[in-house]
């Protein structure tokens, strides 16, 4: 259930198309490097042991992690391999922001896995470059069972497996604090060549961007979410 019992997912109906809940959950784990790993404590049978874990998500969203044997989560998951990560929107206000937990299983990886998870690690963490070939690392993966995602406030759902894994990620994610700087920067430039002298309300209040278009911040659309309540991209953005 989401929006406080309304539905799950976007907003139905015409106007504005708004990426789903599941296009969302893809975006926030491409564009994250690390989240927060919960595994099951083997000092305190039955705890929760949490640890800052620095993650890449592979073509289906399912995190590669890489860790060493010394670690006490590592040993942790070779007890049990149940656990979780959590994985949140950056930002002053964490409750108005996207999140999304991963439970699921994880394993490490087959020596014929290794040489594609080692690339698409060090894409993300080129400093691991010094520790990913040690002895006592190897990589593991996190086989996702189930996915809760919370796009702010009133805005959460349980995802289908199958549906996270099928989505993608926004492809102007990685483009996006970009297309905002110049949008802002155009409207200034342009208001200051015009007799009005003054900024436009709505460039100032851009927070986020997406193939869907802008998005003010919560306090103007009372929707919870950098992901909601958005404008269309202007057609000369969308062809770029």
């Amino acid at each position: 259930m989401s929006r406080h019992g309304q539905g799950g997912g976007p907003p139905e109906g015409p106007g504005t198309p708004e990426p789903t809940f599941a296009e969302q959950a893809r975006t926030l784990v491409h564009l994250g490097r690390a989240g927060t790993l919960g595994t099951l404590s083997r000092r305190h049978p039955g705890h929760p042991f949490v640890s800052i874990m620095p993650y890449a998500p592979d073509e289906r969203g399912r995190p590669l992690l890489l860790i060493s044997t010394l670690a006490m989560h590592t040993q942790n998951l070779a007890a049990d391999p149940r656990a979780s990560l959590l994985v949140a929107q950056p930002g002053d206000d964490p409750l108005a922001l996207a999140r999304l937990t991963l439970m699921g299983h994880a394993g490490r990886l087959e020596s014929g896995e290794r040489p594609a998870a080692r690339e698409a690690y060090l894409a993300r963490h080129p400093n691991a470059i010094h520790w990913v070939d040690f002895d006592d690392f190897a990589f593991w993966r996190l086989d996702v069972a189930d996915v809760y995602f919370v796009g702010g406030f009133g805005a959460m759902d349980w995802l289908t497996v199958p549906g996270y894994e099928a989505a993608r990620p926004d492809p102007l994610a990685d483009a996006a604090p970009g297309i905002i700087e110049h949008t802002r920067s155009s409207c200034m430039r342009a208001c200051w060549a015009s007799s009005r002298r003054k900024r436009p309300r709505w460039s100032r209040s851009i927070v986020s961007a997406s193939s869907c278009g802008f998005a003010p911040p919560t306090a103007c659309t009372g929707a919870g979410s950098a992901f909601r309540g958005r404008s269309p991209a202007p057609s000369s953005a969308a062809r770029s």
